[in-house]
């Protein structure tokens, strides 16, 4: 049987505005096997798990697991948790890190500040490599195990960057994804090669246009527009756009992009349905996925 991941390749289905949205990402160690539901199913108290989840609903946080990739994953990581809050906001992209010895102290945060931007004070910066999450949570879907798992390991060995496995980090069928931190970018159909091109663009400040599924910082029309700008004009620079979405009838939006240089543009979207059914997950009843098309896009004239 064909896995969902091998029949949304063969059905071409584009992966621009397919990104997770969050502004902000919270990633919590936690060792050992996660289930479909990892914040509630996992060795961390599900309790935790599921205040944790209240808590960032809404906020613009997201809330994943994260362990060490290969064996080192599946072993218990001591008496302390590493936690890592990154926000991905252009021109305000920050990492902090903490080692905790009880995840609830989490549930001390602000998380709508955290949203929008703020850690006050917490933790410590980041200075270090990115920072790349690969999922692998094989209880939500198999293909994210078995084709994310050796992603991670391939590309914790190439060094470079810190890299974890991760759990669910939306569109299964997109495996292997990986998500890049600071600015939060997802990529899809991720090969060992395509990984190395992201770091490097990472280092660099740039984006990596192939297999970039959008920047969480927007909503998904919003990413869908943000990649089309960057395919008309050859942006690479990461902060260099910003994203506004109004949402019109049926299934459609317009986009304000905007680049720090003044520039703008006016990207209209629609969404529609591919014409072959596929499973959004692996087990799923396969069914036309919806997609994000952009349908127009236009310079806005300074001044207009």
């Amino acid at each position: 049987m064909s896995t969902c991941a091998a029949l949304s390749e063969a059905e071409n289905e584009p992966l621009a505005g397919t990104a997770a949205t969050a502004a902000t990402w919270l990633a919590l160690e936690q060792p050992g096997p996660w289930g479909a539901d990892a914040l509630a199913s996992s060795r961390l108290d599900p309790s935790t798990g599921r205040a944790l989840a209240e808590a960032a609903g809404g906020t613009g946080v997201r809330v994943a697991l994260i362990r060490r990739p290969g064996r080192a994953g599946g072993t218990s990581a001591g008496p302390w948790r590493r936690a890592v809050l990154a926000h991905t906001a252009p021109g305000r992209t920050w990492v902090r890190t903490a080692l905790l010895a009880d995840p609830r102290e989490l549930l001390a945060l602000d998380f709508a500040r955290l949203g929008g931007g703020h850690h006050d004070g917490w933790g410590e910066p980041h200075r270090g490599a990115p920072l790349l999450l690969v999922c692998a949570n094989g209880r939500r879907d198999r293909c994210c195990a078995v084709l994310g798992r050796p992603l991670a390991a391939q590309a914790e060995a190439a060094g470079g960057a810190w890299v974890w496995e991760s759990s669910h980090l939306g569109g299964h069928r997109f495996a292997p994804t990986l998500l890049a931190l600071p600015h939060g970018y997802a990529y899809g159909r991720v090969t060992p090669l395509a990984t190395k091109a992201v770091l490097a663009g990472l280092l660099d400040g740039r984006v990596v246009l192939d297999g970039c599924r959008g920047r969480s910082t927007w909503d998904r029309p919003g990413q869908a527009a943000e990649l089309a700008v960057r395919a008309h004009t050859g942006e690479t620079g990461a902060d260099a756009l910003t994203a506004a979405t109004r949402a019109l009838s049926g299934g459609s939006w317009e986009v304000d992009v905007r680049h720090a240089d003044g520039r703008s543009w006016r990207v209209s979207v629609r969404q529609e349905h591919g014409r072959a059914p596929v499973p959004a997950s692996c087990g799923a009843t396969p069914a036309p996925q919806p997609r994000l098309r952009v349908t127009g896009l236009a310079a806005v004239p300074a001044g207009a």
